[in-house]
């Protein structure tokens, strides 16, 4: 949660001038005895008091080169890196001590790298790497600063033309909301509230939606059985708004580690009680930071348990046959470092991977940066870029299936150790866009008989691969389903039921199409003498009956469903349209029957079970009048006959 992530940065900076023991620069008894007392106040984070005491020590001694470093030191704890320079200036100013110096232009140079001043942070990490032979830690560091200020020179003019503005006051209402969400359909908005900026208040999640006229509505708490006296944050939520992953921290009786990531389903209206993933994905480490890919199958998530290849990696569970998660492995490289790699989101594509590091070169901080996954793992971290990254730390962004939007936290300071974050949206213009987008179908399953509502499993399959994708079931309640559909591929779309005949649906994005959303309700019929379903997905050329490859995963779904129901019987009928001679077309729609027929007794099916029969253009189920009708009277079909 972002407290934790504030607190990660607060680290003591180990110094010469704190390790070891230098000839200090002044005479003064009375500006020592200051300057050590100060440090006692500054390691327990009572600043103010640190601060009053060293410039007391300087009143005493102007030339009190370690008690201006110390300051800039204090200021750099408080994070106000305008006075941290300030000072840090001064007592460089005052020594010619190369020794001294070296402390000096390494600090400095952090901290014109986080000021966004790219140019006199070269020059500070250029001349600390020329004289510096000894401090690995640092020489390491710096050499990282170094890079990065490089990178950020070439880069900082190269801005993407992203239109960006905070949402209304109606949904910034907060003294911090951040680490946003949404559903596919972009109607409910999900993000991690504090009402103030102590890092120490209370943390909730709060929904927003969509009104008629499109506008963000006042926040509300999302539910009563998540949100509790104990914190809650840092969410993800399934494309269909029905499955949430958040972070929950100590207090809780189930709890595993310091933070454990629990799980929610919608059912209906409500949610239900919060379970613990398990040790599975939980460790006694810290978890958080969740994104679940589009169907809620696969999850990122943030630890800082050992074993990863930095302080925090980005790790990765699947669900199993039996919706149980598997053990977390990490993501490896090249998407982690040595460094932290956090807030990851995975794309409604299941292929692109957004996340912040602040182990690559970047502007400072935590930039954001994406991978793309292809056949052989993950392709090399890219720098988003400015405006989105800058100086300061940039994360939790999330992008809309369409690609066409993004929502972002940015954190800014106020004043001296307070902030405030709001949550903006940003549009990507063209060519700034995924490389592959996602749309999406939802409707209602529901009986066809009696039109009750119906939970049922709705399986997206890559007709090429004859992969599952996707897997969503449809609300026990409402019947309502939504499933993700990546572009870049030809799809079948099964909806399931026990006792049921499947329904077979089909979409083609292999090729650039225009995503619009896509409204389906379906209704299934019960396995009866009689029922029967038309074979969307069984694919022949043009006047041809040898059956595609891409019909295999059809073909394999009869062959499941006759397994399943042994004693039934079923007809395999092939139809054509009215094109051609009329003899002919009912050749061919037999000829088609019996590849299908044979399939089956390849695969064990008897053939006392099976009555392959072609129709030509007899029994069409739509008018031959246009194209569109002619290609729907073209198909193959079951019938249940016994």
């Amino acid at each position: 949660m972002l407290r934790l992530l504030f607190l990660l940065s607060l680290v003591l900076l180990s110094t010469g001038y704190v390790s070891a023991q230098v000839q200090l620069s002044t005479k003064s008894k009375k500006a020592i005895d200051l300057y050590t007392q100060a440090d006692n106040f500054r390691v327990r984070r009572q600043f103010n008091t640190a601060i009053d005491m060293l410039r007391q020590a300087i009143e005493k001694d102007e030339e009190f080169v370690e008690a201006y470093y110390r300051l800039g030191l204090v200021y750099a704890d408080m994070k106000n890196t305008t006075e941290a320079i300030r000072y840090y200036e001064q007592g460089l100013s005052r020594t010619t001590d190369v020794n001294k110096q070296k402390v000096f232009w390494f600090d400095l140079g952090e901290a014109y790298f986080a000021s966004g001043n790219y140019e006199k942070s070269v020059v500070m990490l250029d001349q600390y790497l020329k004289k510096e032979t000894q401090n690995r830690s640092r020489l390491g560091r710096a050499a990282h600063l170094l890079k990065s200020a490089e990178f950020a020179l070439q880069n900082q003019k190269d801005v993407a033309p992203y239109k960006q503005k905070a949402l209304s006051d109606t949904v910034n209402c907060f003294a911090m909301q951040y680490f946003p969400v949404l559903t596919a359909d972009q109607q409910q908005l999900i993000f991690t509230r504090r009402i103030t900026n102590d890092p120490n208040a209370d943390e909730d999640l709060v929904v927003s939606k969509k009104d008629a006229q499109g506008r963000w509505t006042t926040p509300q708490s999302i539910s009563k059985n998540i949100n509790t006296q104990l914190n809650e944050g840092t969410s993800t939520i399934s494309a269909d708004g029905r499955k949430l992953i958040f972070t929950a921290c100590v207090g809780r009786p189930d709890i595993i580690g310091s933070c454990d990531l629990y799980e929610s389903r919608k059912i209906g209206n409500d949610w239900t009680k919060p379970i613990n993933l398990g040790a599975s994905v939980n460790s006694t480490a810290w978890e958080s930071q969740p994104s679940l890919s589009a169907d809620g199958r696969t999850l990122y998530f943030v630890s800082d348990r050992r074993a990863g290849m930095g302080r925090r990696d980005i790790w990765m569970s699947t669900l199993d046959d039996h919706d149980r998660w598997t053990k977390a492995v990490n993501v490896g490289k090249p998407v982690n470092s040595a460094f932290d790699e956090i807030s990851p989101f995975i794309h409604a594509n299941n292929q692109t991977l957004f996340y912040a590091s602040n182990g690559l070169p970047g502007f400072g901080g935590y930039d954001v940066f994406f991978v793309e996954k292809d056949s052989k793992g993950w392709t090399s971290p890219l720098n988003i870029g400015a405006p989105i990254n800058t100086h300061e730390d940039q994360f939790s962004l999330f992008v809309t299936a369409d690609g066409k939007k993004g929502y972002y936290s940015h954190e800014e300071t106020t004043g001296p150790g307070t902030s405030r974050s709001r949550i903006f949206e940003l549009e990507f213009p063209e060519g700034t866009r995924l490389n592959k987008k996602s749309n999406y179908v939802r409707g209602i399953v529901r009986d066809k008989q009696n039109r009750q509502p119906l939970a049922a499993r709705v399986e997206l399959v890559n007709l090429s691969s004859n992969q599952v994708v996707a897997l969503v079931t449809s609300d026990s309640i409402s019947g309502e389903y939504l499933m993700v559909l990546p572009e870049g591929a030809d799809y079948a779309l099964y909806v399931n039921k026990t006792t049921y005949l499947f329904k077979s649906l089909h979409f083609n994005y292999a090729g650039p199409v225009e995503l619009r959303p896509v409204e389906i309700d379906v209704d299934l019929e019960r396995a009866a003498i009689g029922s029967g379903v038309v074979l969307n997905n069984i694919f022949f050329d043009v006047d041809r009956y040898e059956l595609k490859q891409q019909s295999i995963p059809e073909l394999e779904k009869i062959l499941r469903f006759l397994n399943e129901n042994p004693t039934l019987k079923i007809e395999i009928s092939g139809h054509t349209d009215n094109s051609g001679a009329a003899a002919h077309n009912r050749q061919l729609s037999e000829k088609r029957a019996l590849s299908v027929y044979s399939y089956l007794l390849s695969k064990g099916i008897a053939k006392t079970r099976l009555i392959p029969k072609g129709y030509g253009p007899d029994k069409p189920i739509a008018s031959n009048d246009s194209e569109n009708g002619r290609q729907l009277n073209r198909r193959i079909e079951f019938t249940i006959v016994r």
